[in-house]
Formats: structure tokens, C-alpha cells, sequence
């Protein structure tokens, strides 16, 4: 049974850092894509930021490009998004997500095959 177990929302100022985790167990953690995806009150569903299987090739979308980075650790079968210079914008539930895939990274959350419910991350001063 496939799990995926966040950890590190709450409240940051603006400008400020936060690392968001994940958990993952139930199924084979190096062998596929993942990714983390955001929703803001109101706003559609928003594919963040994805890392292939062994962790060479990541992307970011242009709105978190520079401030966010994926990153994760196969021994132990972890995701991370470390964020800094946070703005107000970046407010959202955030989730991290197996892919089907296991090479390709998307960018965008259609290869997304399992999720958590999410972590929510306040910006505010």
C-alpha cells in the first residue's frame, strides 16, 4: 500500500525559508518520479517542481524557479522541498506525489498516480 507522509508546513514570514518532507513507503521509492504540487485557496491545482528516480534531473516551474528545490534521498526513502525567499503567492496546501513514471519528469501533475492530502504553508509577517 502505496504511502506518502508530509511534514513541515505552518506559518513563515514573507522572505523567509521552510524544507517541506515526505515520507514515502509501499512500493519501490527509487525507481520512480516525484514530484510536489500546490493549491492556493480558489486556484487550480499546480505542479511545482519534479525529480527522476536516482535524483540527476529536476525541474521547477518558473514560479518557484530559483527559490525551490527538489531534492530527494532513495536510502531513505525521502522527498524534500527545501524553499526559501518565500513570497505571499506561495501560500498553499502543498502535496507531494509518485508519478507513474519512472524516468521522465513532468511538468505538470497528469503523471501524478498517488498523493497526500497536504501540508499547508502560510506566508505571513
Amino acid at each position: 500500500q502505496v504511502q506518502l507522509v508530509e511534514s513541515g508546513g505552518g506559518l513563515v514570514q514573507p522572505g523567509g525559508s521552510l524544507r517541506l518532507t515526505c515520507a514515502a513507503s509501499g512500493f519501490t521509492f527509487n525507481v520512480y518520479t516525484m514530484s510536489w504540487r500546490r493549491q492556493a485557496p480558489g486556484k487550480r491545482l499546480e505542479w511545482v517542481a519534479g525529480i527522476d528516480h536516482d535524483g540527476d534531473s529536476t525541474r521547477d516551474a518558473d514560479a518557484v524557479k530559483g527559490r525551490f528545490t527538489i531534492s530527494r534521498d532513495n536510502a531513505k526513502n525521502m522527498l524534500y522541498l527545501p524553499r526559501n525567499s518565500v513570497k505571499p503567492e506561495d501560500m498553499a496546501l502543498y502535496s507531494c506525489a509518485k508519478s507513474r513514471n519512472t524516468g521522465v519528469v513532468l511538468t505538470s501533475t497528469s503523471g501524478d498516480e498517488y498523493w497526500c492530502p497536504g501540508t499547508q504553508v502560510t506566508v505571513s509577517s
